[in-house]
């Protein structure tokens, strides 16, 4: 049957049910299987290897000039919109150059 005829089956599928029955506070439920259940280094490693095979083999995507540009600008627009993030990101650069000028000032 296909999951036109019973919609709550792909609702739980997109939702990333898993056969294990356990269930997030959000209500979805989660596995302790697979690669998320892994410690972060080892991610990291395998999909450090993975993305090498990928160049050997001549599949990576490679970035250029003009998609970096676009992909920077759109991550830029997103981060500056939360304005807690902006104010500690000014914070912290008014610190460091107030510490450098008092540095310099000492000499």
């Amino acid at each position: 049957m296909s999951s036109m005829n019973h919609p709550q089956q792909g609702e739980m599928s997109r939702m990333g049910a898993s056969n294990d029955g356990r269930e997030e506070s959000s209500g979805r439920k989660t596995s302790s299987r697979g690669f998320a259940a892994m410690d972060p280094e080892k991610q990291k490693r395998i999909a450090s290897e993975g993305g090498r095979a990928a160049h050997r083999q001549g599949v990576a995507h490679e970035w250029s000039r003009d998609e970096a540009r676009e992909a920077g600008r759109k991550g830029g627009q997103i981060v500056s919109q939360n304005r807690d993030h902006m104010s500690e990101i000014g914070r912290k650069g008014g610190q460091s150059s107030g510490q450098r000028r008092q540095r310099n000032n000492e000499e």
